[in-house]
């Protein structure tokens, strides 16, 4: 399979080059020059996998000529071992064909671990046969960071940069990272948003001389195809689980920096039956702005219970705008350049329109997603969302075009890893498992660094020295 960039000046490349180069060097965002389809008869056979199987199907096509069978296999199994839940993504009814799909069993308890629990060893694996050295550089608002250090801490040919957003994560997100001691992860508290994490990444791809040694930046960010890659098949699983190939489904998915909800953009344009895509943001609301009123345009970032969510440039809306202004990166490059000197851009109403055929969308705010928590708690034997669910299902509830179509809600982090709402619901702070019992008591490292790319590089230059 060969893979594009959306700006359309990149060279085309394998998987390989696109997983390690992450960032296409036009600036645009690599996606597959065509997708591999699935008939109905082909995802009839599906039926019965479990979820390494179904992934090792899924995902197969994209990586061709990078790995053989055999070690597809044996690295899709090792990624999905530490779960601790034997269906992996196991789902939960909460009403008449409304269910939520649980993304949260893996080992830092969010849906990042089903991609960068895979990735991880996929990167090791490419820099081993080459024989070099890489840095991992990333962004987080939250949940990406332990994620990618969980998945990258044991592979010997990198060193990992996170940086985070200083005093804009829960405590049990930032512990989750800080408490990583290993010689290869390195933790940054960023003076800034998220936003500004995100900046300084893709700035340092465009400008990767202060690295030494023949090293490389690789994005762990879901610019990164391979994390969009492995997200698409959980929409599988959850598909099959209700009925696929002969009943249509639709999702709801809490998003901020659209990366969950183009993978099942990209499952519905293999063949997977899913109706509708239900975009579920919080206060910081340029995506359901877009798809109310075709206005894609930055505001003031506001700090919210759902701080996962907290992003107001959503990095992979260009890999859905390239698709819909027909795959014309000169297009696609004048409308970024129009966005990053403005702030804001509109589409053609009719390619606005042929979006709103899959995409609709909803906003909450933090008295919502308080709200909703008590509501499915009261109402659902006591069970428990996360802020970020809580919106999903709130946009689930409110967008759903028809009751007789299951919609599955992504459950994207497990609620003890943000008690404030849940105490402001009027529960009770749900206990750390006993894996995690010490975290609060683990010592912590990471270092405090200005936004400013300049100090950012001589940071990794002199940590890289030591």
């Amino acid at each position: 399979m060969k893979y594009i960039s959306t700006r359309g000046q990149a060279p085309e490349l394998g998987f390989e080059e696109v997983m390690l180069t992450g960032l296409a060097s036009d600036g645009g965002l690599y996606v597959p020059k065509k997708l591999p389809q699935f008939s109905v008869n082909d995802i009839r056979c599906l039926k019965g996998l479990d979820y390494p199987a179904l992934a090792v199907e899924i995902i197969r096509p994209f990586v061709d000529g990078f790995l053989s069978e055999e070690r597809l296999v044996q690295i899709v199994e090792q990624a999905y071992s530490p779960f601790r839940h034997k269906a992996v993504a196991p789902m939960v009814q909460l009403d008449s064909n409304e269910w939520v799909m649980e993304l949260f069993h893996g080992p830092t308890l969010a849906f990042k671990d089903f991609a960068l629990q895979l990735l991880g060893p996929l990167v090791n694996e490419a820099l081993e046969r080459r024989s070099e050295k890489a840095v991992i550089l990333g962004a987080t608002s939250g949940d990406t960071g332990s994620a990618a250090i969980e998945g990258c801490r044991a592979c010997e040919h990198v060193d990992i940069f996170i940086m985070h957003p200083h005093n804009r994560v829960s405590e049990v997100q930032r512990r989750q990272m800080t408490t990583v001691i290993a010689d290869n992860v390195h933790n940054i508290a960023l003076e800034g948003s998220f936003d500004d994490c995100q900046a300084l990444v893709k700035a340092s791809f465009a400008d990767q001389s202060f690295l030494e040694d023949g090293r490389r930046l690789i994005a762990v960010n879901s610019i990164n195809w391979a994390r969009i890659m492995a997200q698409i098949v959980y929409y599988f699983h959850a598909a099959l689980s209700l009925g696929a190939p002969e009943r249509e489904l639709s999702f709801s998915v809490p998003t901020g920096n659209f990366g969950d909800i183009f993978a099942g953009y990209i499952a519905r344009g293999m063949g997977l039956p899913i109706k509708q895509l239900i975009v579920a943001t919080n206060s910081n609301n340029i995506l359901h702005r877009f798809f109310a009123n075709n206005s894609y345009t930055q505001q003031q970032l506001l700090p919210t219970l759902s701080p996962s969510m907290d992003i107001m440039i959503s990095s992979n809306f260009e890999r859905l705008l390239f698709n819909i202004q027909d795959r014309d990166g000169k297009k696609l490059k004048a409308l970024m350049d129009k966005f990053d000197s403005t702030g804001s851009i509109a589409i053609n109403p009719d390619r606005w329109k042929l979006a709103r055929n899959v995409f609709v969308s909803d906003d909450s705010s933090d008295e919502d997603v308080i709200s909703t928590i008590r509501q499915v708690f009261d109402d659902c034997g006591g069970y428990l969302l996360d802020p970020h669910t809580a919106i999903g299902v709130k946009a689930a509830r409110a967008c759903r075009a028809d009751k007789s179509t299951p919609v599955v809600t992504l459950a994207t982090a497990h609620p003890l890893k943000f008690p404030e709402p849940v105490i402001r619901a009027g529960l009770q702070e749900p206990p750390l498992p006993s894996w995690l019992a010490d975290l609060h008591k683990r010592p912590e490292h990471y270092d405090v660094l200005a936004n400013d790319k300049t100090v950012l590089h001589d940071y990794i230059r002199q940590t890289l020295a030591l």
